[in-house]
Parts: structure tokens; sequence; C-alpha cells
């Protein structure tokens, strides 16, 4: 592929889209980015035009279910025979179907990792970059090498079934979501037994074996697994195991994860509006009236 010749093409430019087109861009690649928001709505017919597309937008959870039609929209724009490659947080066996539905393209899965405070240095400087196929035939290989080939380069890379590298994302959020509830139920001892968590925290910190990302109780004005992903992508995760799985004590787990979070959350007036948007008002007071 010839940088200044064929473009890459970017549906959506929020915190992804934006930064990973940004990179691709001071790296001299050719990029149209797409966008339902100005200035980029022009470029919407361009798009087909890309050999290889990058699907950036959101895929919610609302008190239906994973919801994965923003990125249908945004696959129907690409080109007959390109490459789309799906950025988004997919639940595992979506890819799958994107392909069934989408026959007249490549479809992969490479999950992102990007935080919102520091999403332009994240994307610059990714520590995995993931590759999904839904297939393993030749074409999905020569496809996921190319799109390998023009990722920024990361310490670490993987090409894998698209089911693994959707569980790859949620390992990653449920890791984070799960880390901060276990610091939390921390503080809430220290805080029963009167003790400064500031001299626990410096440990934390002094401990190579603990991650300690996320031990900071307090963030954000608030408690708890909040923010545009955390919330939502759990609440997927839990409902998937549900219906696949089945093992009662892991669902007890998760549920009662999610219950711990979401009176975090609601106690210490933190994102109740992403919350009312996965679980819907009822389910959230139903849940929320849980003791903990």
């Amino acid at each position: 592929m010839t940088k200044k010749k064929t473009p890459i093409g970017f549906v959506g430019q929020g915190y992804v889209g934006g930064s990973y087109a940004n990179n691709f861009e001071k790296r001299g690649y050719s990029v149209v980015r797409y966008s339902l928001e100005e200035p980029y709505r022009v470029n919407k017919d361009k798009i087909q035009d890309c050999d290889v597309v990058f699907v950036c937008v959101p895929t919610p959870t609302t008190p239906k279910g994973f919801d994965s039609s923003i990125v249908e929209e945004g696959l129907a724009l690409v080109g007959k025979g390109k490459i789309a490659v799906v950025k988004s947080t997919l639940q595992p066996g979506t890819t799958k179907r994107l392909q069934k539905k989408f026959s007249h393209l490549t479809v992969l899965c490479s999950p992102e990792f990007l935080s919102v405070a520091s999403a332009q240095l994240d994307a610059d400087s990714p520590f995995s970059n993931i590759v999904g196929m839904p297939v393993d035939d030749e074409k999905h290989r020569k496809a996921a090498k190319l799109v390998q080939s023009i990722l920024p380069t990361a310490s670490f890379s993987d090409t894998c079934s698209s089911e693994e590298a959707e569980l790859i994302k949620y390992a990653h959020n449920f890791s984070g979501y799960t880390q901060i509830l276990a610091f939390n139920i921390v503080y809430d001892m220290a805080k029963h037994f009167g003790c400064n968590w500031e001299s626990i925290e410096k440990a934390i910190h002094a401990d190579p074996l603990v991650p300690n990302r996320y031990a900071h109780p307090v963030h954000k004005g608030g408690r708890g697994a909040g923010g545009a992903c955390f919330i939502k992508d759990v609440a997927s995760l839990a409902r998937l195991y549900e219906s696949t799985v089945r093992h009662p004590k892991g669902i007890a787990l998760l549920k009662a994860l999610e219950d711990k979070n979401i009176a975090l959350l609601l106690g210490s007036g933190k994102d109740h509006d992403l919350l009312q948007g996965v679980y819907g008002e009822k389910e959230l007071k139903r849940r929320s009236r849980v003791r903990r």
C-alpha cells in the first residue's frame, strides 16, 4: 500500500476515531474522516473509495441489550471488496455475524485500548495491536497482515480469531472494573477502621505484584467504575455470561459486582445518566435497593 496514494477511512471521529486518524495522518497516510458532525459529514461518499476503513463508533448497552446497529451503519458505507476494521467493542460472535451480513466486505475486528484522558498518546504508542478474523482463510489472513502493517507500532501484536479478539477487549475492561471495586472494598474497610488511605495507597504503589492504576477510590468527584466503557461493557458481559455460560456462581458474582458498583456510583452522585442508559430507571431503582 502506497501511503500517499491510498486513503485510509475512519468512520466516527470521537476520541477513538479521531485519535487514530490523527496518528495515521502524522505517519504520512492520506486520511478520509467521516462522522455525523461537521466538518466531516461531507466525506460520507468518499469512504467507499478507501481500501481500508476503520469503524470507530459506539456500541451501546441498553435495557434491551447489546446494540451493534451503529457499527452496521458504518459498515454500510464501505465499498465492495474493501477491508473494514471494527475498532468498537463487540460481543463474542458479532464479527462473524457482521461478516455474513456484509459478505461483499472483508470484516476484521481490532479492539482499542485507549483512555479518554490520554487517547492520543495511547493511539500513538499502543501496547498491543490485536486483529481478529471471523474466517481463517487466505483472504482474511492477507487482510489481517495488511492491517497489522499499517497500525502504529506496538510492543505486542497478534492475529487471532474474532471471538478471541472480542474477548481480549472484554478482559481488558473487566479487569479494570474489578480492580476499581477491589480498591473500593479496601477503602470501605479503611474508613471503618479510621485508617489513612494515603498510607495504604503508597504501599500499594510500592508493591510490584499489585496493579495500581485504579488505586484511587475517589475519582472524578465520585466512587465506582464509571465512564463510557466500564458500565456498559460489564453489563453486556454479565448478560452474555448469564445467557451462554450459565454458571450460577459466576452469574451471582457478576450481579454482586454490578450491584456494588451501582451503589458506589449512585451514592457519590457519579454517572447517573450513564447508569440509566444501560439499566433503565426501573431496573436501576430495583438494583439500588439490593442490600450491600
